[in-house]
Parts: C-alpha cells; sequence; structure tokens
C-alpha cells in the first residue's frame, strides 16, 4: 500500500488498466484458439451466374481509380450478368480520368455506371446508400479503391451463399506492397491477425463478425432487410454487419479467397486509417451494444465478443494510463513484481503474455513460413505501442461527439520498393496528435531513466517499448510530411510559394530536432543537479538500514550531509514540497535528524555490541533512516514539478507550438492559394 493518498489512487487506476488490458489480451488468445480448433469448411452451392452489381466508391484516387476499373473489368463474370457502378466523390482530376475510364468500356460492353453527386453528405456511406436506389441485382459487391480484385473473384465467391440466411460473404485482404517498408509489414501482420483470428473465429461460429468495408459481397435482400447504410458513425460496414446478424442474417468469412490491396505507405496516412477504426469502432458501440445486450435471440457469448470487438479501442487509454503512471509509481518505490522476492517473474509474464503468445499464434496461421513472419513482430509491437496516442484521441473523440469528417485514407499506387510518392498529391502533414506524441517519448526517456535509477530495471523493457514507439510515429510523421500543393502536370516548376514553404519545413525540423536535443540535455542535466543527489541520500539511508558496522554508518552520514547542502543551495525555504509543505519534507529538520543519528552512533561506538544500550542507539539511528527514506520518497514528486522546471517546460512546450503554428500558416497559405488561385 501506500500512504500518499494521490499515489494510492495513481497505483489502483494502474492496477485496474492492467487489469483491463490483460482482459482484452487474453480473449484475443480466446479466439485464436477458437480459430485454431474449429477448421470449419464453408459449403458452396452452384447457383449459376446471378446477377452483381458491383460497386466502387471513390474519392479523390487518381493513383488507383483506373487500375481499380481494369481489374473489375477484367473479371471472368458474364457482362450482362455483371453491373458496375463508380460511385465518385472526387473533386480532383480523378473525376475526369474515371469518365474517360467509364466511356472506353461502356464501348466494349460492359454495363458500366458513372455516379455522381452533388455532395458528399454521409461521406462512404452516404455514396453506397444513394447508389442502392439505382441497384436491382441480387448481388452486390464492393471494392475501395486501392483493391485489385482478381479475375476469378465473383465465381469463387459467389457460390458461398449456399443458404439463404447467408446475408454476407467477407474475403481476406491480401497485401500487395507488404514489403515495402517495416510500417507495411507491421500493417499486414495486423491485419492478418484480425482475419486469420477474429474473423475466421467468428465465422466459424455463432459470434458476430463484421464486414471489413471492401472485398466482399453482400446479397441485396440483407441490406434492405438490416436497413440499409447509415451514415451515423465512421465504420458504416461494422455499423451495417452488426445490424444484419441482429436480424438474424449470417456472415462468413473465407480465408482462402484472397483480395490484394495496397497498404499505406505514409505514416500520416496510416495514423488517419487507424484514427477512422478507432473513433468509428467506439461511435457503434454507443449506438448498438444496448440492443444487442436487450436481444433475446443473441447467446450471452456472442454478447461478450460483440462487447469487446466494439470496445477493443479502450485499451490505448489505458495504455498511456499505465504509461504515465509506471515512472510516476516508480518514484514512490511501489513494489509491483507479480512475486516481491522473483522480479524476473514479472518481465517473464509480459514476455509470456506479448511475443510469447503471439510467436504461438503465429505457428498456427502461417505454419512453414512463421519464422519469416516473426521478424516483423517487433515492428508490430512498436508500431502499435506509437499509435496508441493516436488512438485515444480517436476514442475521447467517439465519447465526446465530435462531429464526423471521413478522412479518406490516401493512396500512390506504390507497389514496389523502389516506386517514390513523397512529391505525389494527398501527401498529408502531420497534425497536433504528433505534438501529443513528441511529449510521451520524453516520457518515456525520463521513465527509463527513472526505471534505472530507483532500482527497477526489470520495468526498463516494458516502458522502453512504448517510446521507442512514440519516437518511431514521431519521426515518420514529421519525416513524411510534405508542404507542396497538389499537382495535376507531371512535369511541375515549384512556385515561390512552394520553394518558401519547403525551405520553411526544413527549417522547422530542424529547429524541433534542436528544441528536443536541448531539452534533453537540460533535462539530464536538472536530473543530476536537483534529483539525483536526493536518490542518492535514500541510496545512503538504505546502506545504513543495512548495515550494523559503525565505520560504514559514519561513511553514508557523512555522505547524506554533502548532498543536503547541495540540495538546500537549490531550495532557499530548505523544503521541496512548494504546495503544503510540512516538517516530514523540510531538508533542515533532516539535518537535524543526522545529527541526532551521529550522537547515537557516538555512543554506540563506546559500548558493547552486545549490550542493549547498544542495540537501543542502533535501533534510534535506523529509525531516523527509515523515516527520512519515506520522506524524501514523498519529497521527490515536487523536485521534478518545481518552479524552474515549470517555467522551463512552458517555454518548450511552446516553442514547439509556435514551429507547428508556422508549419501551419505555410500550409494553409498554399491551400488557399490552389482555391483561390492568388
Amino acid at each position: 500500500m501506500v500512504g500518499n493518498p494521490f499515489f494510492q489512487f495513481i497505483l489502483d487506476v494502474f492496477i485496474l488498466s492492467a487489469v483491463v488490458i490483460t482482459a482484452y489480451t487474453c480473449n484475443f488468445y480466446y479466439l485464436a484458439v477458437l480459430a485454431a480448433r474449429r477448421r470449419e469448411v464453408h459449403s458452396v452451392a452452384n447457383l449459376g451466374t446471378p446477377s452483381v452489381t458491383i460497386q466502387l466508391p471513390v474519392y479523390n484516387e487518381k493513383y488507383v481509380a483506373k487500375r481499380l476499373v481494369d481489374a473489375v473489368c477484367a473479371m471472368d463474370y458474364p457482362k450482362d450478368k455483371m453491373k458496375i457502378m463508380i460511385l465518385d466523390d472526387s473533386n480532383d482530376e480523378t473525376s475526369k480520368l474515371l469518365m474517360d475510364v467509364t466511356k472506353t468500356y461502356q464501348q466494349q460492353g460492359f454495363q458500366i455506371q458513372y455516379m455522381r453527386r452533388d455532395d458528399r453528405t454521409g461521406y462512404k456511406a452516404g455514396a453506397l446508400k444513394n447508389a442502392m436506389y439505382a441497384t436491382d441485382t441480387e448481388f452486390v459487391a464492393i471494392f475501395d479503391a486501392d483493391f485489385m480484385p482478381p479475375t476469378w473473384f465473383l465465381k469463387k465467391a459467389i457460390p458461398h451463399f449456399s443458404s439463404p440466411k447467408i446475408g454476407l460473404v467477407q474475403c481476406r485482404w491480401g497485401h500487395a506492397n507488404e514489403e515495402y517498408s517495416a510500417i507495411t509489414r507491421a500493417q499486414a501482420l495486423s491485419l492478418d491477425f484480425h482475419f486469420l483470428v477474429e474473423q475466421k473465429a467468428k465465422s466459424n461460429s455463432s459470434l458476430f463478425m463484421n464486414f471489413n468495408g471492401t472485398a466482399g459481397i453482400w446479397r441485396r435482400e440483407c441490406i434492405d432487410d438490416a436497413g440499409g447504410w447509415h451514415t451515423a458513425t465512421l465504420v458504416e460496414d461494422l455499423d451495417l454487419s452488426y445490424r444484419a446478424q441482429m436480424k438474424g442474417w449470417k456472415c462468413v468469412f473465407l480465408p482462402d479467397v484472397v483480395v490484394n490491396a495496397e497498404l499505406p505507405v505514409q505514416m500520416n496516412a496510416a495514423k488517419r486509417q487507424q484514427f477512422r477504426w478507432a473513433k468509428g469502432s467506439i461511435q457503434c458501440a454507443l449506438k448498438l451494444l444496448s440492443n444487442i445486450v436487450i436481444k433475446r435471440e443473441i447467446n450471452i457469448n456472442a454478447k461478450i465478443q460483440a462487447f469487446v470487438q466494439l470496445t477493443r479501442h479502450v485499451v490505448y487509454p489505458f495504455m498511456l494510463i499505465q504509461f504515465l503512471a509506471l515512472p510516476l509509481l516508480l518514484t514512490q518505490g511501489v513494489d509491483l513484481y507479480l512475486l516481491s522476492f522473483l522480479p524476473s517473474l514479472t518481465i517473464a509474464a509480459y514476455l509470456l503474455m506479448g511475443p510469447g503468445a503471439y510467436l504461438m499464434i503465429m505457428q498456427n496461421v502461417y505454419h512453414e513460413s512463421w519464422r519469416k513472419k516473426a521478424k516483423t513482430l517487433p515492428f508490430l509491437l512498436i508500431y502499435n505501442a506509437g499509435l496508441s496516442v493516436n488512438n485515444t484521441v480517436a476514442v475521447f473523440d467517439a465519447v465526446v461527439g465530435k462531429k464526423n469528417i471521413f478522412h479518406r485514407t490516401p493512396k500512390y499506387g506504390v507497389l514496389k520498393s523502389r516506386d517514390d510518392w513523397k512529391d505525389n498529391a494527398y501527401n498529408l502533414p502531420f497534425t497536433k496528435v504528433t505534438l501529443l506524441e513528441m511529449f510521451f517519448a520524453i516520457y518515456g526517456v525520463l521513465g527509463i531513466m527513472i526505471a534505472m535509477l530507483h532500482g527497477h530495471p526489470v520495468f526498463v523493457p516494458i516502458i522502453a517499448i512504448q517510446t521507442i514507439g512514440y519516437f518511431y510515429v514521431t519521426y515518420l510523421s514529421l519525416n513524411h510530411s510534405r508542404f507542396k500543393r497538389h499537382k495535376s502536370m507531371i512535369h511541375h516548376i515549384p512556385t515561390k510559394e512552394e520553394k518558401m514553404a519547403n525551405r520553411v519545413y526544413k527549417a522547422a525540423m530542424m529547429g524541433i530536432i534542436c528544441i528536443i536535443v536541448a531539452g534533453t540535455i537540460l533535462a539530464l542535466q536538472g536530473y543530476n543537479d536537483d534529483i539525483y543527489p536526493v536518490d542518492r541520500m535514500r541510496g545512503h539511508l538504505n546502506g545504513i538500514l543495512r548495515s550494523s558496522d559503525t565505520v560504514v554508518i559514519q561513511s553514508h552520514l557523512n555522505a547524506i550531509d554533502k548532498d543536503i547542502a547541495v540540495v538546500l543551495d537549490k531550495i532557499p525555504n530548505g523544503n521541496p514540497v512548494w504546495i503544503f509543505p510540512t516538517i516530514t519534507t523540510d531538508l533542515g529538520s533532516m539535518q537535524v535528524d543526522i545529527q541526532h543519528m551521529r550522537t547515537s552512533l557516538a555512543i554506540a561506538e563506546t559500548l558493547p555490541l552486545d549490550s542493549s544500550a547498544y542495540h537501543v542507539a542502533m535501533m534510534d539511528i535506523n529509525g531516523r533512516a527509515d523515516t527520512m527514506q519515506k520522506n524524501l520518497i514523498e519529497a521527490i514528486p515536487y523536485l521534478y514539478v518545481n518552479l524552474s522546471n515549470m517555467i522551463f517546460a512552458t517555454i518548450w512546450i511552446t516553442a514547439i507550438i509556435a514551429i507547428f503554428a508556422i508549419l501551419k500558416k505555410r500550409r494553409d497559405k498554399l491551400t488557399n492559394i490552389d482555391k483561390t488561385g492568388i
């Protein structure tokens, strides 16, 4: 237990966070067991070639839109049974490109239709909802712009509608550019876990599974019966699939039908995608969970799994809470080991619950190729940890009901490692969230130092994984940003404004790096001058408690005297606790205790070791040392948040915000030029 009520509250929240994270993690392992044990083969039926409408929602996808249409039109399916709808909400040259492609394929006899709305109401969900008014086929297939369906897709997927109650067939996502970079490999592994563990387990049981928004086929009757596409959330796919299953429809996942897609290669694009998924899932939880809970036809296991899936992104706020709380608790000497006498068991438990269990799952999922995939696991752990800030903001956005804006994930047609995209249109700049990620990265460095200097090195790897993740995400968010106007011409001569924006961008990056380096140096210097002497005093007091040698105790007391003098030079009133200070944390009174300890030590030196008076003197020394050690633990947090540190932190944060403001101003100016031409 912790004596200070504030730190007791921190400890309680830390334990609660650990319980929640562990519960969601164990549920994933439960699904992994379910997926491994239930190897159900979905039945097929000879349905012939029923009519199918293929809907292609597109918004500003000039690099991949034609590739999608070409792939769809290349499908091995009768032209008179296949209708293609291009749902274009674009406001750039993508529209002209798609109109030309539509005319070309219409001339070749394809039933292809170009549809355009007056506005983007409802975003993707609105486009799909609008298209349903003109859809009269038995089935509806949907592909996002970055997908490349194979020629055999319809003939292989449609026979799985073997039962009239099957409303959705979801196919597995492949990864056309998985080997492009570390972040694409991490995303690919994460998506494989979702499809080959979660979707597989749920499809082969009575649990609810979700439509993934693309690479799937719907029965038209199912969409209508479930109430059609809704625009209230950012994940219309998850929303519709849950409403359909609440109506009694069955959703089927086909792990062997793989449709390749392009993974986001830009960190800011990947973060945007994750933000949308996280926020949308919480929105669906708020919208649907109450109805799922009270519906009697849904079994208890399905209700539990629905709750877990819809709320699983709450893990990210709890990850941040743990990350913030752990260093604070370590400064108080709180015992966080699973077994106090065996600290190594703590790290062993983390390894077993994390990487160890994932490796076992990967062996079952990938079979012979699992070792190659295992090399990506460290990247995935770092990537997921680094995204916790981004996804936490998304969760709070959903909870407070912030207005929905469907920000698509831009794709660049990048499939090979040598392909470049940084000068392409749609390149996203970093956002304000990057500032938070930078803060957590620097906080993590301090947390690592605290864990080491307070004698808890076993927690260093745990803190380091998230710290590396925040640095990694921050670095790529900044490095992948470009402040250039979107170019329509292939050969583009940079304007004066673009050249200035690039110079400002480079100067800003150098400024941020310099601020971080300077801040780190000053923080280390401040720790060495202000806090480390107090840590040394605690160490010497611990040495006194462990020793009965008067010479050794005398040397510890001499060292403590020197450290108290150093600290008192920095604290005019002698008390580091500047909010409601008490006598217990007053360094002047501690000096008096040191003198009493010297007096008792002098008496002890003149007495036989086996005398009762000797033991009384040593008990006095140990009692005062123990009390001083506890008082110093109480004082240390206030040394971190003293007036000078708060002033420095304010200046430091203001400088970074100022740089962000400059960059935003340049970006807004270029955007205004694009809109007005002035």
